[in-house]
C-alpha cells in the first residue's frame, strides 16, 4: 500500500508532462488501489489515465466500477456507456452496465445489456447470474432458472447463485428446495450474511422460531449492518410464542440505537408552511402498490381521499406492476419510483416534494425504506398497516392504531406515539370472485368444522394445545388448517405429529393448501384465530364468508388485531381473555347450530353495514388525524422545529 501511495504521489508531481503512453501504467496503478478497496485513489488514477488517453475503454470500465462501488450509479453508467461505445464487444462492461442500470431501477435496459454480455461471452458465469437476478425481479422465473443453472454449470460454488435459487424456489412455494439452496450457499461461503438471513426468514416461515432467530443472529455476526437480517429478526420475534412483549420491544429499542439514533445527525429543520388549514401533501412509501394483501386496506383509503384537501404522493419501491398498480397510479397525484434511489437521495427528494406527512406502509417487511424515515425528511411521520407493530424508530412520530390494538397503558411498548382512531383503524375491501355465502355445513354433515387459513409461523405449541382441547370437547368435530405453508407433505406431516401428541389423530384434521380458498371457507363452520400473534387478512375473509371467529386478546398490536376486527363488526363477545375462555367460546358457538346458521346467513350484511367496510368514513377519520398531527407540528414550529438536530 505504501509503495502504491508513493507511486501516486510521484504521478501527481509530474502528471502535467506525462506522455499519453503512460496512461496504461496509471490504469494499472488504479487497479492496484481498486483491489485494495482504496476507491478514491483508484478513481484519481483512472481519471488521470483517461486525461492522457480518453479512448482507453478498460479505464472507463474500471472507473465506472469504482464509482458504482461508492454509490454513484449515474456517474458509473456514463463511464460504462463510454467504454462500450469505444469497444462494443466489451462483455464485462455490458455486464457492469447492467448491474448499474438495475440498481437505478432500469430493469429492461439492464436485461438488454446482460444478454449482450452472455452472447459475447457465453461462459461468463457472473453475467448469467446477474441476468437471472434481473429476470427474477421481473417475475420471469423459468428464464431466471435457466440462467442460474448455466451459471452453476460454469461455477458450482457461486454462493450468490445458490442464494438466488433459494429465493426463486421460495417464491414458487417450494420451501424444501429453497432451504437447500440457502444451505449450499452457506457451505460455499460460510460468512455469507445474505444466505444466513434468508435461511432464518425461511425457518421463521416454517414456524421454527428459535432456529430462525439463531440463524438471523449469525447473519448479524457476519454483517452487523445487514438491513434484511435486522428486519427479519424483529419480524420473527413478533411471532415467538413465549417471548414477553417487553422482551420483544427491547430488541426494537436496540435496533433504534444501532440504526436510528446515529442518523439524527442528518435531521434538519423543515421549511413546510405551518398552516394546518391548507391542502396538505401526504406521501405513502411502500413496495406493495400491487396485488397484495395490503391492497384490501390501502385502496379504501387512497380511493376515498379528499383531493381538495390532500395531495397524494406515492413513493413506490417496486418495478413490477399489475392491474392494482394501475389503480394506485390513478389514486395518486404524483407517482415516484424509488428503486435505485439511495436513502439520502430519497430523503432529499421527499424534502424537495414538500411532503407534510410521510406514511410508512411496510414496517420491517420486504422493500421497506425505514432508513429514509430515520432521516426525518418530513415534519410528521406515521407508520400504519403493513407490519402491525412498532417500527422501533424513535424518529417516527406516530403509529396509526386504535384502542383495541393498543390499549391505554401500552405506550411503553411502542417507539412511536400510538395515535388511536375510533376502532377499527382500517377499512376492508373484499377481493373479487369470493362468491356468495353458503348454508352452514354442519347442518348437513352432522358435525362442526373449525378452521383457519393461517400460515405456519402462527401455529405454535399454544395454539395446537388449545385447538386440540376444542376438538376433544366438541364430539366428532374436525379442524381445517389451509395455507401455502402446508403445500409440502413434510410440513403437513410435522403438524399432524404435533396434534397426535395431544390425542388428536389425522382423521380429525384436514391440512393442506388450496387457492383461492373460498371453497375451503365454505366448508368451515367456525373460524379460529391464532395467538399470541393474530392472523391478518384471512380474518376479514372469514367474516365475509359468514364465519364467526374466536380470538384471544394478547400482546398489544400483533396480538389484538382480531379484537379490533370483532369490535369493528359489532361482535366483541367473540373476544377471549384467556385460553380457557377461548375454548369455552368456541364450544358455545358449536353447541347451537341454529344460532350459528343464522349468524352465517346475516354476517356479511352486518359486516357491510359496519365500520369495517365504511371506506369513506375511514378516510375521513384518517384525514382528521393527519390534520391534527400536522397542527401539532405547526404549533411547535412557530417556535422552531423542535425535533431537528436532536
Amino acid at each position: 500500500q505504501g509503495q502504491l501511495e508513493a507511486a501516486l504521489r510521484a504521478y501527481r508531481a509530474v502528471h502535467v508532462s506525462l506522455p499519453a503512453e503512460d496512461a496504461p501504467r496509471l490504469h494499472k496503478l488504479g487497479m492496484a488501489f481498486h483491489q485494495r478497496n482504496s476507491l478514491p485513489a483508484a478513481v484519481q488514477c483512472y481519471e488521470a489515465a483517461l486525461a492522457l488517453q480518453s479512448t482507453l475503454a478498460e479505464a472507463h470500465g474500471c472507473l465506472g466500477a469504482a464509482l458504482q462501488a461508492q454509490g454513484q450509479s449515474d456517474a458509473a453508467i456514463l463511464q460504462y456507456e463510454e467504454a462500450i461505445r469505444l469497444k462494443p464487444d466489451y462483455a464485462t462492461a455490458h455486464d457492469s452496465l447492467g448491474t448499474a442500470l438495475q440498481e437505478a431501477g432500469q430493469i429492461d435496459r439492464a436485461i438488454e445489456h446482460y444478454r449482450l454480455a452472455v452472447s459475447l461471452m457465453p461462459r461468463f458465469a457472473m453475467a448469467h447470474r446477474n441476468l437471472g437476478t434481473a429476470l427474477q425481479a421481473r417475475e420471469e422465473f423459468d428464464l431466471a432458472m435457466s440462467h442460474y443453472e448455466r451459471a452453476l454449470a460454469l461455477d458450482p460454488d457461486d454462493a450468490a447463485v445458490h442464494v438466488n435459487l433459494g429465493t426463486l424456489f421460495r417464491l414458487r412455494g417450494d420451501l424444501n428446495a429453497a432451504q437447500a439452496g440457502y444451505e449450499r450457499a452457506i457451505t460455499a461461503l460460510p460468512d455469507n450474511a445474505v444466505a444466513h438471513s434468508n435461511l432464518g426468514s425461511l425457518l421463521q416461515e416454517r414456524g421454527e422460531h428459535d432456529a430462525a432467530i439463531a440463524r438471523l443472529q449469525q447473519a448479524l455476526v457476519h454483517n452487523p449492518d445487514h438491513a434484511d437480517a435486522q428486519a427479519n429478526l424483529l419480524f420473527v420475534l413478533n411471532y415467538h410464542p413465549d417471548r414477553s412483549a417487553t422482551e420483544i420491544f427491547d430488541a426494537y429499542r436496540e435496533y433504534d440505537a444501532r440504526v436510528g439514533v446515529p442518523l439524527r445527525d442528518t435531521w434538519r429543520p423543515h421549511a413546510n408552511v405551518a398552516d394546518p388549514a391548507r391542502r396538505l401533501r401526504v406521501g405513502y412509501v411502500s413496495g406493495d402498490f400491487r396485488a397484495h394483501a395490503v391492497s384490501h386496506f390501502l385502496e379504501p383509503l387512497l380511493a376515498n381521499h379528499d383531493k381538495r384537501s390532500f395531495e397524494v404522493f406515492a413513493y413506490a419501491e417496486q418495478l413490477a406492476s399489475d392491474a392494482a398498480t394501475a389503480r394506485y397510479r390513478r389514486y395518486a397525484d404524483h407517482w415516484i419510483t424509488t428503486v435505485g434511489l439511495s436513502n439520502d437521495a430519497l430523503a432529499a427528494r421527499i424534502r424537495v416534494d414538500g411532503i407534510d406527512i410521510l406514511v410508512d406502509l411496510a414496517g420491517h417487511t420486504s422493500k421497506n425504506r425505514l432508513r429514509v424515515f430515520a432521516r426525518r425528511p418530513a415534519p410528521v411521520s406515521v407508520s400504519w398497516l403493513g407490519f402491525g407493530y412498532t417500527t422501533g424508530l424513535s424518529a417516527i412520530d406516530y403509529l396509526l392504531t386504535d384502542s383495541a390494538s393498543a390499549p391505554e397503558g401500552s405506550e411503553a411498548l411502542f417507539a412511536e406515539q400510538p395515535w388511536r382512531l375510533a376502532t377499527p383503524s382500517f377499512a376492508y375491501r373484499p377481493g373479487e370472485g369470493m362468491g356468495s355465502v353458503n348454508a352452514l355445513p354442519a347442518l348437513e354433515r352432522g358435525f362442526v368444522t373449525f378452521g383457519t387459513l393461517t400460515r405456519a409461523v402462527r401455529v405454535n405449541h399454544h395454539t395446537v394445545r388449545v385447538w386440540s382441547r376444542i376438538l376433544q370437547e366438541v364430539p366428532k368435530s374436525q379442524l381445517v388448517i389451509d395455507s401455502s405453508s402446508f403445500r409440502e407433505q413434510s410440513m403437513r406431516e410435522s403438524l399432524l405429529t404435533r396434534f397426535l401428541v395431544h390425542g388428536i389423530g389425522p382423521e380429525r384434521l384436514q391440512i393442506g393448501f388450496h387457492t383461492p380458498p373460498w371453497d375451503v371457507l365454505r366448508g368451515i363452520d367456525i373460524g379460529l384465530d391464532c395467538f399470541p400473534h393474530n392472523s391478518g387478512t384471512t380474518l376479514f375473509e372469514t367474516l365475509y364468508m359468514g364465519l364467526p371467529f374466536v380470538t384471544l386478546a394478547g400482546r398489544p398490536s400483533v396480538g389484538r388485531l382480531g379484537s379490533s376486527i370483532l369490535i369493528g363488526v359489532g361482535h366483541p363477545e367473540w373476544i377471549a381473555r384467556s385460553e380457557d375462555e377461548y375454548v369455552e367460546k368456541c364450544v358455545a358457538l358449536a353447541s347451537d347450530l341454529p344460532a350459528l346458521a343464522a349468524l352465517r346467513a346475516g354476517l356479511r350484511d352486518q359486516m357491510r353495514a359496519s365500520a369495517l367496510m365504511d371506506e369513506a368514513g375511514f378516510a375521513r377519520k384518517v384525514e382528521a388525524a393527519y390534520r391534527e398531527m400536522f397542527s401539532r407540528w405547526a404549533a411547535t414550529n412557530a417556535f422552531g422545529d423542535s425535533r431537528a438536530g436532536q
